[in-house]
């Protein structure tokens, strides 16, 4: 317990100074204010996400409106965007002005295509095990693979985008071979197939090798459909 706290609190204050390194604006006003609830949030949801490559911290959109909204966390693997909601804050002493602009958000986050997903500060605290469950929950259904577009891959090319789908990093041929349980030579050739049709993403190597793969924009996607 105590060396996987100590590997979140090293990957939260890693990932804080990257991602302020490279942010510019709105957004690194925003990661140069308290966190301290988001890293809360994402301590107990740690168990699930296994690793904080794959989180953005607040996270940028643009709302209906026009007009640029954040997300305390969000997931790029699902689609995910994570909120730690303070009762006084939220619900108690909220204004109607302040009340309407988070339906408005919320409506907005759901438009992008997004799965909106608000913890309160008190479920975070006294039911973490309830929070985790009902992510793993949403992750699994999320890539369960319901969408159209990957019902029309063939078999295998589905279950590598599967492999690829669930992966926080990009990933080697030896890697998704023992996922399928097939030869090098049969994955190389799913992933190929699945490159073509820019569902995947090459990563180093040259024109007639490559050492890693990763899946692309448009893999996500059709992921979740």
């Amino acid at each position: 317990m105590f060396e996987r706290m100590q590997q979140f609190e090293d990957e939260f204050k890693s990932l804080h100074q990257r991602q302020l390194a490279e942010s510019r604006g709105q957004r690194r006003e925003m990661l140069e204010r308290d966190l301290s609830n988001t890293r809360t949030m994402l301590e107990v949801l740690y168990p699930v996400i296994r690793s904080l490559d794959d989180v953005v911290l607040e996270y940028e959109m643009i709302a209906l409106s026009g007009i640029r909204i954040y997300g305390d966390a969000f997931l790029r693997s699902s689609g995910t965007v994570l909120e730690e909601e303070n009762y006084i804050t939220h619900a108690e002493q909220i204004t109607r002005k302040r009340f309407s602009f988070e339906r408005a958000r919320t409506r907005s986050v759901t438009a992008l295509g997004y799965a909106y997903y608000p913890y309160s500060r008190d479920e975070l605290e006294q039911q973490p095990e309830s929070c985790r469950r009902d992510l793993q929950a949403l992750i699994s259904m999320k890539l369960s693979g319901t969408g159209a577009g990957l019902l029309e891959l063939p078999v295998v090319e589905r279950e590598a985008l599967r492999f690829a789908a669930l992966r926080l990093k990009s990933f080697q041929l030896v890697e998704l071979s023992d996922w399928l349980r097939m030869s090098k030579e049969a994955s190389s050739r799913a992933a190929r197939s699945l490159v073509a049709k820019g569902l995947l993403v090459r990563i180093g190597g040259g024109e007639h090798r490559c050492f890693e793969f990763a899946i692309s924009d448009k893999g996500r996607a059709v992921m979740l459909g």
